[in-house]
């Protein structure tokens, strides 16, 4: 089905304005003639929106949109980028020669007949929320709002907010490609704050991805709400985290985002590339243990990491990274694949039109092992379950990472017990996933709510895993175990 008219973006096809293929070629000449190989045309429409709702109260309700044309020529390792939001073309014809001067010096070329490219549709646009009313949106906050309130009486103050956007994007290559896609997103977060005896906790939850609000069929406001409720009257009895070297094991889903930091950003070709990985030239060699095989998938239905085509024109497809503890490739965008003499994984991957294309993940995920988690967890003689994670810090160079807990309990003879607050897990993203000796039958996918940054450019991503035992891990605390 079509979209509404006013989320149409005005270069999509059939719509009356100046961007067709006779305008696109002749901007593609233009970013070639000063001796660029390759050039592309990123044309973006987004509109997108946000409410946020505390103390009973709407807080915030936003709506915006944003338009513009990025262009890129290549000539080599060189490349030139320029970006507009004026959609004249006098204006993306200066956009297109401010490129091509960047990336200059080499014979021009001339661009190949552009031909329509077939997409794969992993992604719903038929009924965007954000052509649902406000009052629908408001009234799931407000029954997020009612229900955190009513968990407890130590939860004294709770908040929600839901952004949704729909981006709209058009890319012309001069090797003959035209793709259009339409990417929907959403998430919804909830956040409870506890009071007891003069100590506050706080506890979140949320989720969403490319999805109608028919996401909330299965994932209901109040059950977020109980879950950031529970979470947070469980830090209210937390206790010290105990410190020093010891055995951690991994909640399956939301423990992917350590996978994702640690591990993930290494193996993006680029620092590959450059030299500035520790995975460099490490294709073919044991990087993990045997148990560990690791994805990137944009293909999951509706995920936040999920894209029908990445950013410069090419379908992403499943990309395997690491098999039965074995390095087997790099995420790949253009240029590196070039360098690597290999094709595209699909992961060229930008925040806006007006950025130029990196290599990113989408849906990074540890595949799933044989054992059974209850099995791992009884094997722990004493160590810590990391139930879900905060902030992190990654030295891409040498996988040396520092990542905080918002949820953790002591493991003692086999058993879960005590709550912990102030639990950092520090440590090596390579020598981590050597220490994994125990690794569930129970992966699961995180529920929509992460977003990666890299050279200052944020994109949505997924993140997933089974339950995981590591056998060795600092873990940093206040109390020497």
């Amino acid at each position: 089905m079509p979209l509404s008219d006013k989320y149409r973006a005005p270069f999509a096809p059939g719509q009356p304005f100046a961007i067709d293929h006779e305008t696109c070629e002749k901007l593609l000449s233009i970013a070639l003639a000063c001796g660029g190989d390759y050039a592309d045309l990123f044309f973006e429409y987004r509109a997108g929106g946000g409410l946020s709702f505390e103390e009973g109260i709407t807080r915030s309700a936003s709506r915006g949109v944003s338009m513009g044309l990025g262009v890129r020529v290549q000539r080599g390792d060189a490349t030139g980028y320029a970006h507009v939001e004026d959609l004249s073309f006098e204006a993306m014809q200066r956009a297109a020669s401010t490129a091509a001067r960047i990336a200059s010096g080499g014979q021009s070329l001339a661009p190949v007949k552009v031909s329509p490219l077939v997409l794969p549709k992993r992604y719903d646009v038929s009924l965007l929320t954000l052509d649902a009313p406000g009052i629908q949106k408001r009234e799931l906050l407000e029954r997020a709002s009612r229900a955190m309130l009513a968990f407890d009486p130590k939860i004294v103050k709770a908040d929600a907010s839901f952004v949704e956007e729909v981006r709209e994007i058009l890319i012309v290559t001069s090797d003959g490609r035209w793709v259009h896609d339409v990417q929907p997103l959403m998430r919804f977060g909830v956040r409870a704050i506890a009071e007891h005896q003069g100590r506050r906790e706080s506890g979140r939850s949320g989720g969403g991805g490319r999805m109608t609000l028919g996401y909330f069929d299965g994932h209901s406001p109040e059950m977020h709400a109980e879950e950031a409720a529970r979470q947070a009257l469980v830090n209210l009895d937390a206790r010290p985290a105990p410190a020093g070297e010891m055995e951690v094991v991994l909640a399956p889903g939301d423990s992917g985002i350590l996978l994702h930091e640690a591990v993930g950003h290494g193996l993006e070709a680029d620092f590959n590339r450059k030299g500035t990985s520790n995975y460099t030239g490490l294709v073919g060699e044991q990087v993990a243990s045997e148990l560990c095989t690791v994805v990137d998938d944009p293909t999951f239905a509706e995920g936040r990491g999920t894209i029908n085509v990445d950013d410069e024109g090419c379908e992403p497809r499943l990309n395997v990274l690491i098999e039965n503890g074995i390095l087997r490739g790099y995420m790949q965008d253009r240029l590196s694949a070039k360098h690597f003499k290999t094709t595209p994984s699909g992961n060229g991957r930008r925040e806006s039109f007006s950025c130029a294309p990196l290599p990113r993940m989408t849906n990074t995920v540890l595949l799933s092992g044989p054992h059974d988690p209850e099995e791992i967890v009884s094997s722990v003689k004493r160590g810590v379950f990391a139930k879900s994670f905060g902030g992190g810090q990654v030295d891409i160079s040498n996988g040396d990472f520092v990542f905080s807990l918002t949820e953790s309990y002591l493991i003692e003879d086999g058993k879960i017990t005590a709550p912990l607050k102030g639990v950092n897990l520090i440590g090596n993203g390579p020598e981590t996933l050597r220490q994994v000796s125990m690794l569930g039958n129970d992966v699961a996918i995180s529920d929509g709510i992460w977003t990666c940054g890299k050279d200052g450019q944020s994109v949505p991503v997924g993140v997933g895993c089974p339950t995981i035992k590591i056998s060795r891990i600092t873990v940093g605390g206040t109390e020497i175990s």
